[in-house]
């Protein structure tokens, strides 16, 4: 098999994936009622949910370039950040041909010449960084929330925050040791963003008129942008709202609502990303810090 073809082959699967969850989604609920849901959205609301989007990418742009500058690649912000709205038009509309990370790591090293080993650790270090941040906040959550399904779940929770940063430091040390001194400004950085991934969809919620089990809500949101990053559909879509469906079953929430506030985010990431189109067309040119 060649590997024009095995690409292709996953993006079907992948579409095919993506079309079957989102099907599934809408045998369990009604469609009008998450339409009737959207309808009622604030734009202003809305627009500060953008503005808060944006500012989480810009930040996630940030956290990568702290990356690249620790293996040599010396990238400016600007074109670190032509670079990385060019690689979010990839990751969603064009999942048949070279992924936003992956279309990274090459002009990186075609630029820099790093080694392809770093780039990709780098790479995946970023990915984790922010996935370290998602898992810390959701149990955050837990642990204040009042829904009695986290109730059995406390001490594990609580023994996971420490745990959680202490496997990733050693992870870390032991086979990415070059990236140790930017360790901790990383989880910051990685700390801002999703915070102002959070306040995103907090204005998403107010938009939505939604004041109740806002708490519950923000944590479905967090462990669906964890199960999101796993590459089994297209960017994404169908896996976040099928955990927002079954997480609104299990912490009592009203489903539509879920789903709802699901496409919202991923319409507002859509808008974002075919941004990057200017850059599909006009590459970029990496320029390198004076």
């Amino acid at each position: 098999m060649t590997e024009k073809l095995r690409k292709k082959l996953i993006t079907a699967l992948k579409f095919i994936i993506s079309a079957a969850l989102i099907y599934f989604i809408f045998t369990k609920i009604d469609l009008k009622d998450v339409l009737q849901t959207l309808k009622k959205s604030n734009p202003l609301y809305l627009l500060l949910a953008i503005v808060f989007f944006v500012l989480s990418k810009m930040l996630a742009a940030l956290r990568l370039n702290l990356y690249l500058h620790q293996i040599g690649a010396k990238i400016t912000q600007k074109s670190n950040l032509k670079l990385y709205l060019q690689g979010m038009f990839y990751n969603l509309f064009l999942p048949g041909g070279i992924g936003g990370d992956a279309y990274k790591g090459y002009v990186i090293q075609k630029k820099y010449e790093t080694g392809t080993k770093k780039v990709v650790s780098v790479l995946l270090l970023d990915r984790l960084s922010g996935m370290l941040l998602l898992f810390l906040y959701a149990c955050f959550l837990a642990l204040v929330s009042d829904n009695v399904f986290f109730n059995g779940f406390m001490g594990v929770t609580i023994a996971l925050i420490p745990l959680s940063i202490v496997v990733f430091w050693w992870m870390n040390w032991k086979f990415f040791s070059y990236t140790l001194p930017i360790f901790w400004k990383s989880i910051g950085y990685s700390a801002l963003v999703q915070l102002a991934q959070l306040i995103c969809v907090l204005f998403i919620l107010q938009s939505l008129s939604i004041s109740l089990d806002v708490i519950e809500y923000l944590f479905v949101f967090l462990v669906s942008s964890i199960v999101s990053v796993i590459p089994l559909t297209i960017g994404g879509i169908g896996s976040r709202e099928v955990t927002f469906l079954y997480g609104a079953q299990w912490l009592g929430l009203d489903a539509s609502t879920s789903v709802g506030i699901s496409f919202t985010f991923f319409l507002i990431t859509a808008l974002i990303s075919l941004l990057g189109i200017i850059y599909h067309f006009k590459k970029p040119k990496l320029e390198t810090v004076s």
